[in-house]
């Protein structure tokens, strides 16, 4: 059976939004889930930006995350080595890795150009859940996941903004897209 890792970012940011260039990771959530949505293995880790090392208020109140988290974190290039050692047991599996919206996909492709790092990802398919659900449920527009999830009679568990919990909630939208071509 096929497997989908599923990814969640949270960055700085500031009321209104910042281009993706301006932006850092200061969160990284992934859940490695079965084609019927379940978890099987799942990763979180709190990352130290090094541009825009003080959080914004907007961003810690968007977040929860806080000054002294990102203060004792450590940087990207040290987690993200972190990830794709966790990530490396699941490989052999993985039909691609998902994100709600491109938001992510393109944060990390940034990220990797500044930081010069390598990924596993980059190798491998990308599905934006975020459209892909549009178009199953016909949707004239993509929808926020909240919205998603109310629609397909689900309820958002847990604080949102949170990237392990938003990759987990992201994660229960996938059998009700793919569920042929995973299985």
């Amino acid at each position: 059976m096929q497997h989908w890792l599923v990814i969640d970012l949270e960055a700085t940011t500031e009321e209104g939004g910042w281009p993706v260039t301006d932006m850092e990771i200061i969160e990284i959530g992934a859940c490695v889930v079965n084609a019927n949505g379940h978890e099987v293995a799942y990763f979180q880790r709190v990352v130290r930006p090094t541009r825009r090392p003080h959080l914004t208020h907007f961003c810690r109140q968007l977040t929860h995350i806080t000054q002294v988290d990102v203060d004792a974190a450590a940087p990207l290039g040290i987690v993200w080595a972190q990830f794709e050692h966790w990530l490396l047991a699941h490989q052999p599996l993985l039909a691609g890795w998902v994100s709600w919206g491109d938001y992510d996909r393109r944060q990390l492709e940034q990220e990797w150009r500044t930081h010069g790092l390598s990924s596993y990802l980059s190798q491998v398919p990308h599905l934006n859940l975020k459209q892909r659900f549009a178009e199953a449920r016909q949707l004239p527009k993509p929808i926020g996941l909240k919205m998603a999830l109310n629609l397909a009679g689900l309820q958002f568990q847990g604080q949102q903004h949170r990237a392990l919990i938003d990759a987990r909630n992201t994660a229960r939208l996938l059998p009700l897209v793919l569920p042929v071509q995973s299985r």
